[in-house]
């Protein structure tokens, strides 16, 4: 009975955003995307597509999501919005990190990539633009797949904080104790793996579009870029998300290599109570103002 009410929950809720998405005006992006698509699914074959159209994607957002803030370590005004401010970034540490992650990006992440072609066709996942979801079907789904790997993270990472295995493996991602934008993919190998898993399931629990890998891939860069940016701005979008972390969440956990174990929500570390010596800081903040 109760699953009968949530599907029809569901369901009236499809319906809903359907009816009112039949009153938006024309989106004038639309066709000159759809002739895009087309023309690059008359010219590439599919492993050209999901092979290089998916490293092309990953490399292109995270350098361009990673330019603001990069940009304000130059502006003075945006000094106010840095969390730790006493821990300036360096030219040393930021061409460290770069290094390590074309390393990371072509001798981890595209072998991974190469096997997204073959994920596709032993699951049948279209690429035709007719079978394309609409757009608050590709939000829902990434937002699902934001919750599968936030508790996949949730989990391995706590574990990889382990005082047995911490030193051999999550201590390279530490080794900036105020993080960057740049850094949120600076790991060891090994934690690429474990922790990059928790992006799979989401894919494989809810793919039915070639695009939502790509979605997925760019809102996944988004969120994580955002909490290992160092700077807390206001009116950041990502803030209207019910329970998300932020910058400030994260950063915490990088000041004091405990607790805030999450990567997008808060609700694991609140129910578990890792996350009481953030709120205990948080208070003592409030009193200093």
């Amino acid at each position: 009975m109760a699953m009968n009410d949530s599907v029809n929950i569901l369901n009236s809720a499809y319906l809903a955003v359907e009816y009112i998405d039949s009153f938006l005006p024309d989106n004038p992006l639309q066709q000159p995307f759809k002739n895009a698509w087309n023309y690059m699914l008359d010219n590439y074959t599919k492993f050209q597509i999901a092979t290089w159209g998916s490293l092309i994607v990953h490399e292109v957002s995270y350098f361009l999501l990673c330019v603001p803030g990069f940009i304000f370590q130059f502006i003075p005004y945006m000094q106010k919005y840095k969390i730790q401010q006493d821990k300036p970034e360096t030219w040393e540490k930021q061409w460290k990190c770069f290094k390590t992650l074309l390393f990371n990006h072509f001798f981890i992440q595209l072998p991974l990539i190469c096997g997204t072609y073959y994920f596709t066709e032993y699951f049948n996942i279209p690429y035709g633009w007719e079978e394309m979801p609409r757009w608050y079907v590709l939000v829902a789904q990434c937002f699902g797949c934001a919750v599968i790997e936030d508790a996949w993270h949730y989990f391995l990472h706590r574990l990889l904080h382990h005082k047995r295995i911490y030193k051999y493996i999550h201590k390279v991602h530490h080794e900036f104790v105020s993080p960057f934008g740049m850094q949120a993919e600076y790991a060891h190998p090994l934690e690429t793996l474990i922790l990059g898993t928790g992006f799979f399931i989401g894919i494989v629990v809810f793919c039915n579009h070639v695009v939502l890998l790509w979605a997925w891939v760019i809102c996944r860069l988004m969120e994580t870029i955002d909490v290992h940016s160092g700077y807390d701005v206001p009116l950041n979008p990502l803030h209207l998300v019910p329970f998300y972390a932020g910058a400030r969440f994260h950063d915490f956990h990088h000041m004091n290599f405990i607790g805030n174990y999450a990567s997008t929500f808060t609700w694991w570390d609140r129910i578990f109570g890792t996350d009481s010596q953030f709120i205990a800081y948080q208070e003592k903040e409030k009193k200093k103002q």
